[in-house]
């Protein structure tokens, strides 16, 4: 039987998933408190219109395709009090409120830290810096699509990539809400029509290409995993591909998953 065995929000764009016993996923198919925060460049802080929806281009803010440093940052965002604790090795970072000054305070210490990395010199290019914090940490807006989704991948499939990198492969990789044991590899990809995951019913949506976030070891932020050309040379796929997008079903109101909720799919190749 199919079981949620992990879930993650990831409160900064780019920055660290924080583990959740539960989530909530708001009637606009997004989960609560997940992407709400992102640092941006100076010259790119005004979201683009993707068909009426604002859209942030992940390349135009600090991220782990090309800040893969970023991952050994850990973040802590407190919903009620609307504040970001950012630690490394255990050791504080920075802690700071939404307001202007905590804002100003949660920009100094990640400039300071991007900048001391190997990727420094990238933030130093026309038109980066000062970066700014956006978002008012409700709202999920930062997703790497305009339309917003719940991401899910399975166990099962990170089991098969680990073992055709000959190396441990850490689910946090690949930054999906939702991760499931249970199933073979490749198994969600298979999936059509309707997926229940606890009281919550989804539609399946596309595939999730991976890009180069995925090479960043989640506690390191070192490179040290080549996912994507092994995604395409040991499984035959024409894009890397790992995991898959859900929506909740039409008319579907706020939910909540949590742990070892059941997941039922039909997967008609399996």
């Amino acid at each position: 039987m199919a079981r949620v065995v992990a879930l993650y929000r990831h409160p900064i764009k780019g920055l660290t998933p924080e583990a959740r016993e539960s989530l909530t996923v708001q009637a606009d198919g997004r989960v609560a408190g997940d992407r709400v925060l992102a640092f941006r460049f100076a010259d790119a802080v005004t979201p683009e219109d993707r068909g009426g929806l604002d859209y942030w281009p992940k390349a135009k803010g600090l991220s782990l395709q090309d800040f893969p440093a970023l991952a050994a940052l850990r973040v802590s965002f407190d919903d009620t009090q609307r504040r970001v604790r950012i630690e490394r090795k255990d050791e504080l970072v920075v802690e700071a409120c939404l307001d202007a000054a905590g804002r100003a305070e949660l920009v100094a210490a990640v400039t300071e830290f991007v900048l001391a990395t190997r990727e420094g010199r990238r933030l130093q290019r026309p038109g980066r810096l000062p970066l700014v914090l956006v978002g008012d940490g409700e709202a999920s807006r930062f997703q790497d699509r305009a339309r917003g989704y719940v991401s899910l991948h399975s166990h099962g499939s990170t089991a098969a990539l680990a073992d055709a990198l000959d190396a441990p492969v850490d689910d946090r990789r690949f930054r999906s809400n939702i991760v499931i044991d249970g199933v073979g590899p490749w198994e969600e990809l298979a999936w059509s029509g309707e997926v229940r995951i606890g009281e919550l019913t989804f539609r399946t949506q596309g595939p999730i290409v991976r890009c180069l976030a995925t090479h960043a070891n989640p506690d390191t932020g070192e490179r040290d995993a080549k996912v994507l050309t092994t995604l395409t040379s040991a499984f035959g796929q024409g894009e890397p591909t790992l995991g898959r997008l859900l929506l909740p079903a039409a008319g579907s109101a706020e939910a909540t998953i949590r742990i070892g909720d059941e997941v039922q799919a039909h997967s008609p190749l399996f």
